[in-house]
């Protein structure tokens, strides 16, 4: 602390901690600061440190005080006073104090804001899941929503999802990574009510962090991988192992656009280094599976070339139309 606050009569804390962070994790300062405090005061009588903090042996008034109140406290006799603010914050505290301090009148303690626990990163998602729960009770909509409710759902947000990236839009990029995980947690939460094969969001993430593990044996394991080939390989023998399949075209949904679906295919076949030879036939079927068979081998998603080709199509017709 700088000499004017060490001058200063007393000292006037605001405890901030973080709901996202598991109760009873405070920062070393923050224990410091409590530990020391003549006096700790918190409004919300259910909040979660409490416990933690009358395990420590530390007394809380639960209360308010107003700001006349807590600056004449910590005045008389250089004392400390730390507030243990709730969710909502302490607007009329913090309002008290500042027209104190901005008066001219008054010889004010030294005031500080001190973090006392700090959001972790991936932290907003526990927000999300709370905001998920809640909705999914009270909302007459989303509280009835299905799988089969929501699956058109998940390929239209995919499809927005593709068209940002490919525009380069970073913000409509931000927005629709947003939409897509909803459709993730919106699932999880629905799944959640299952009667007879319930599991959550938690269960979700853990079997794609299991999944994840397992399949970067160079990275959480022992074998090595030097290259994005040999990563590739490692990734395919053990998806292999996991899902038992036979065929090298086992899990490759047939309800992609036609186009996908040619390259995925002719993706397994090379990955597996088979002969296989393109079938040949009449008619412009035949002619598209060739072309997107020799896009995925040069390295080109036919998908996506398709697209980019069809949005610049779109703008010569809108230049036709005089827009």
């Amino acid at each position: 602390m700088n000499d004017s606050a060490d001058s200063a009569p007393g000292r006037i804390v605001l405890l901030t901690t973080s709901h996202r962070v598991a109760p009873g994790l405070l920062s070393w300062p923050a224990w410091q600061a409590l530990r020391a405090a003549d006096r700790v005061l918190c409004a919300d009588a259910g909040h979660p440190q409490l416990p933690y903090l009358r395990e420590a042996g530390i007394e809380v008034e639960h209360g308010s005080a107003t700001a006349r109140e807590l600056v004449g406290f910590c005045q008389s006799g250089r004392r400390s006073a730390v507030v243990l603010t709730s969710a909502e914050g302490e607007s009329a505290l913090t309002d008290g104090l500042a027209r104190l301090a901005g008066s001219g009148r008054e010889t004010m303690p030294a005031l500080e804001l001190l973090p006392g626990s700090y959001d972790l990163p991936g932290a907003r998602l526990l927000d999300l899941v709370q905001v998920m729960d809640r909705i999914r009770v009270a909302c007459p909509w989303s509280g009835i929503r299905t799988h089969e409710d929501l699956a058109k759902y998940a390929l239209e947000e995919t499809y927005e999802l593709l068209e940002a990236i490919e525009t380069g839009d970073r913000e409509a990029l931000r927005e629709e990574l947003g939409d897509v995980l909803l459709q993730v947690v919106f699932h999880a939460r629905i799944a959640q009510d299952d009667p007879d094969e319930p599991f959550s969001v938690d269960d979700v993430a853990g079997t794609i962090v299991d999944k994840l593990i397992h399949r970067h044996p160079h990275v959480f394991g022992e074998e090595s991988a030097e290259t994005p080939e040999e990563v590739r390989e490692h990734w395919m023998r053990t998806k292999a192992e996991e899902k038992g399949r036979g065929s090298v075209t086992d899990g490759v949904p047939i309800g992609q656009p036609a186009l996908a679906l040619a390259a995925k295919l002719a993706s397994r076949v090379r990955s597996q280094g088979l002969d296989v030879t393109v079938p040949a036939g009449d008619g412009i079927g035949y002619e598209l599976l060739a072309l997107a068979v020799r896009a995925e081998a040069s390295g080109t998603d036919p998908e996506t070339a398709l697209r980019a080709a069809a949005r610049t199509y779109r703008d010569a017709i809108r230049a036709a139309e005089g827009f």
